[in-house]
């Protein structure tokens, strides 16, 4: 039999060889005047044919045969080209390179496909104009992007803010582990550095969020056998999430539920939680847990260490608890690509990979919150044998499925719920401070004025951004959008992370967010599950497994809310360190 090391290493040769060769393939410059030989689109439209383009610098124009000029600029990385346009009207369009050679470029998106050759000659210009930042696309990855002086110490400051809160909030300041703290950090500055600026491992990594939205796409077919025309991309947003997104949760619950039940899953937490355990010197359970909990659930993650539950330590508990609410699970991951990426697959495979991060990157950030927090008061005396359970999630593949599958839908099922009922409560809770408020006091209209239209009306929205937006500002929000980020996280806490993702998709495709890289931190700090109703999901989840730790878990509440955040703050804030 070969050995699984040797089985890894060929892995690891293989994805370097190839990602190696994607990377040449990219260093052919794409600057220059390409001429269109082929064109056919996939459906009936006229608004996108080119007969030739020109990059330079940056920018480029493209031409058609009327003698009409559109202009803007551009981006090109991991094979994604980005044409943004500011004349005639500020639009992007996203295509895939399909081949970029010295002779020939070919792109290609869901509507069409380009074949363009090499022309020397130049082609007569016109000059592009300054762009109005407000008019600029919000997803345009080149706006905001960078490691620069300004981005390191705004990121040394949100650390050390994010630290000195847990510091000033731990139970007993004089026990905290300062080398599992640092070891902590440098786990996420190395795996932030590696995806996103390593390009082999970035390439890698592109490669895993294609592979996802692949498999999310194919998985659809569930949902169009039994919604059929119901599901229409030109639908309003609420008819989407009822028809495309909910469905995907349940299909991810189920398939997560068959990794289970063939042990696939386990061995994958048993790799980062064995890590996790030689780094950071950490109890066997709570490696373990915290692992499962960047691929499963608050609830169904305990179920990993369920034979050590009631022997857990106050502070192995709280780990337990604050992993929980700083990670995200597969099936809800399903849906937040839905939400941000709309019907994009190039902007899906964007929000995938940076996902996939965060709740990798916040797994060591809940470690070294949760153990500043409440720290261990005997560590010599832990448990560090990695264990995990041999329970089953079902008697076979068809059960596990069904089990999985019923899962899947009460958690669908909730989240449709929760989002029907906290919209619903927000906006009563708008029309009386608006209405009643806003309105007759003349506070509506200074409102309106002084952010420019962004907010209309004295609201909770406004509220929350006010009272959240010097955190947005600490963790590396430029300055023109932290009252918008600073309501996602209200929103995120108050409410919940669906909501807040419903927001920061609202708020990303109407362009009030003005800068790719407060998208990419909001991506970050919104992923987890750190609200109150998560401490209610956890007590009832968790003390069900574990009775005796009923109280624990209780006490326990509000400081396990105030880790998870103080954890996917973190991770956002290194992550805005990297783009500069």
């Amino acid at each position: 039999m070969t050995n699984p090391l040797h089985r890894l290493c060929s892995l690891l040769l293989f994805i370097f060889f190839i990602s190696t060769g994607v990377a040449q393939e990219s260093m052919v410059s794409i600057e220059g005047t390409w001429i269109n030989s082929q064109q056919f689109t996939a459906v009936d439209s006229t608004d996108f044919k080119v007969d030739s383009l020109r990059f330079f610098n940056g920018n480029f124009e493209s031409f058609k045969a009327d003698g009409t000029v559109a202009s803007g600029n551009y981006s090109l990385a991991n094979n994604q080209l980005n044409l943004h346009y500011y004349q005639p009207k500020a639009v992007t369009s996203i295509f895939d390179v399909q081949s970029l050679t010295n002779d020939g470029l070919v792109i290609e998106n869901s509507q069409y496909r380009y074949a363009f050759e090499s022309k020397t000659a130049p082609l007569e210009t016109t000059a592009v104009d300054p762009v109005d930042s407000k008019a600029s696309f919000a997803i345009d990855p080149s706006n905001g992007l960078g490691f620069t002086f300004e981005s390191f110490y705004r990121g040394v400051i949100g650390i050390v803010f994010i630290l000195g809160v847990c510091f000033l909030l731990s139970a007993n300041r004089r026990k905290i582990d300062w080398k599992l703290v640092g070891t902590g950090l440098f786990l996420q500055i190395v795996f932030a550095v590696l995806v996103l600026e390593v390009d082999w491992v970035a390439a890698g990594f592109d490669a895993v969020s294609k592979g996802v939205v692949n498999f999310l796409n194919t998985a659809e077919a569930g949902a169009d056998f039994v919604f059929g025309k119901l599901i229409d991309p030109s639908a309003s947003m609420g008819y989407i999430f009822a028809f495309k997104v909910l469905p995907t949760i349940v299909f991810f619950s189920a398939f997560t539920s068959l990794l289970y039940y063939l042990g696939i899953l386990q061995k994958i937490v048993y790799a980062f939680a064995w890590v996790m355990s030689k780094t950071m010197r950490l109890s066997g359970a709570e490696s373990l847990a915290a692992a499962a909990n960047i691929f499963i659930g608050q609830t169904e993650a305990p179920l990993v260490v369920k034979p050590y539950l009631e022997k857990m330590t106050k502070s192995e508990i709280l780990c337990l608890m604050v992993g929980g609410m700083a990670t995200i699970a597969g099936g809800v991951l399903a849906a937040f690509i839905a939400f941000l990426g709309g019907d994009s697959d190039a902007e899906k495979v964007i929000f995938t990979k940076h996902l996939l991060t965060a709740s990798i990157m916040s797994a060591p950030a809940a470690i070294l919150i949760a153990k500043m927090l409440f720290p261990e008061d005997a560590p010599e005396k832990i448990d560090r044998k990695l264990n995990i359970s041999k329970d089953k999630i079902g008697s076979n593949v068809l059960d596990a499925i069904s089990t999985g599958t019923t899962d899947g839908l009460k958690l669908a099922v909730n989240v449709g719920a929760m989002l029907l009922v906290f919209t619903a409560i927000m906006a009563v809770v708008n029309w009386g401070l608006g209405d009643l408020i806003g309105a007759p006091t003349g506070l509506n209209g200074w409102i309106a004025d002084s952010t420019d239209g962004r907010y209309d009306s004295f609201s909770m929205q406004y509220i929350m951004g006010n009272l959240f937006s010097p955190v947005a500002w600490l963790i590396g929000v430029p300055s023109e959008d932290i009252v918008s980020v600073g309501q996602l996280l209200g929103e995120k806490t108050i409410l919940n992370e669906f909501f807040a993702y419903g927001s920061l998709s609202t708020l990303k495709n109407t362009g009030v967010l003005t800068n790719y890289r407060s998208i990419v931190i909001s991506t970050y700090a919104l992923c987890g599950f750190a609200n109150f109703a998560s401490i209610g999901i956890q007590i009832g989840g968790i003390g069900v497994l574990a009775p005796s730790q009923r109280k624990v878990l209780a006490k326990f509440g509000i400081k396990a809310l105030i880790g998870g955040t103080c954890a996917a703050l973190l991770t956002a804030t290194i992550a805005g360190m990297l783009f500069g």
